[in-house]
């Protein structure tokens, strides 16, 4: 039994890796009420008692304690709190999310940040306080949201004008959270309402890489994808285990997030200094090969000692750590987000062979480029 609204993008892509586990399992067979009461008015639990299904995934559906108390063997992707006790729980790192996204949003240069939530919700507050502390320490302050009171301006309509009073009143340029990808289109549209530039002005970035919805925004909106389809598949096989008696713990499983998959909404260097500009372009195009510093300094004209004094000023480390870094979050965006072998990708980024890529991999990312990919892609 399916008791999961499979309309956001969360929850489509854990459905996702749930299909992917149940086609090696051609018994298998799925309920998905459309409605939580059927047509004479009979709730959940009359469905569930007639049915008599071997396993339930679920949310939080109405009844879900009565739900629980049936005995079948349960996983729950809980989102009013952490985790449900008594069944197996699927997780998400809320805080490595919110770090995630103010490194991308540092890695553009910006020196001021905001923070969007919505209705206050545990989740987002997570979000939002790991983002602030990721901002402080790289020594800068976050600008927070505060939700309107009254419920009925809360609706999208109403609180549009409100976030985007809120917007214009934030130094510039900035880089702001949503706490989720609908929160970020939001923000896109709010700009829109006022003549604030997207991301010249306002750079945005949401949670949960909902193509739906991130594709449909103008411009596109950058987001935080997660493990979401393998945590899927995991809890499908989880399921399995536990139908069969093999497994009668009530494990918690992790949906860990992966990157920001970058699209226009942050594409901008929220950068004064010209030369450090230069620079940093230069970089990004560059970053398939092995740049020298002297290279860069010669694209910015300056020479290479005051070149690196300014550079390190103005993005907190030297030309060859940025150089690094790069390179390794392309290696990584290739294992997540294409099918390449690790010999192509060593190839495509100009190591000599596999075997340097894993040594470099492994210094920048803590882990080997198949161990990455094995614990993070589908």
């Amino acid at each position: 039994m399916l008791l999961i609204n499979p309309s956001r993008g969360y929850t489509r892509e854990l459905l996702s890796g749930v299909a992917q586990y149940a086609h090696l399992q051609p018994s298998w067979t799925f309920y998905r009420p459309l409605e939580y009461r059927d047509k004479v008015g009979r709730s959940i639990i009359h469905i569930l008692k007639k049915l008599k299904p071997d396993g339930i995934f679920m949310r939080e559906p109405p009844e879900f304690d009565r739900i629980i108390d049936m005995g079948v063997p349960i996983i729950c992707s809980a989102y009013t709190r952490a985790a449900i006790p008594g069944v197996a729980n699927i997780v998400t790192n809320q805080e490595a999310i919110g770090r995630i996204a103010a490194e991308h949003l540092l890695a553009q240069g910006f020196r001021h940040f905001a923070y969007c939530t919505f209705d206050n919700w545990w989740w987002s507050r997570r979000r939002r306080d790991s983002f602030s502390r990721r901002v402080a320490e790289a020594g800068f302050e976050m600008y927070d949201y505060e939700v309107p009171t009254v419920k009925e301006q809360r609706f999208w309509d109403k609180e549009l004008p409100h976030i985007a009073a809120w917007l214009r009143s934030l130094p510039k340029p900035v880089g702001v959270m949503g706490c989720n990808d609908d929160r970020g289109a939001l923000i896109i549209d709010a700009c829109k309402s006022v003549g604030l530039k997207v991301p010249d002005e306002v750079a945005v970035v949401g949670v949960d890489n909902d193509a739906l919805i991130c594709d449909l925004c103008s411009p596109p909106l950058s987001s935080v994808a997660m493990s979401l389809r393998r945590t899927g598949y995991e809890a499908a096989a989880l399921l399995d285990r536990m139908i069969q008696g093999k497994e009668t713990g009530r494990p918690t499983l992790h949906v860990q997030p992966t990157h920001v998959v970058a699209r226009p909404s942050t594409d901008m260097l929220a950068v004064d200094d010209p030369a450090i500009v230069a620079a940093l372009r230069f970089i990004r195009r560059n970053v398939q090969r092995d740049i020298a510093v002297q290279e860069v300094a010669d694209q910015a004209g300056l020479s290479r000692r005051l070149m690196e004094r300014r550079f390190r000023h103005v993005v907190g480390h030297s030309i060859h750590r940025e150089i690094q870094r790069v390179r390794a979050d392309l290696v990584m965006r290739m294992l997540l987000e294409t099918h390449m072998s690790i010999s192509n990708i060593a190839e495509t980024m100009h190591f000599p062979d596999v075997a340097h890529l894993a040594r470099f991999f492994r210094k920048e990312k803590g882990s080997s480029p198949t161990q990455y990919r094995r614990d993070h892609a589908v």
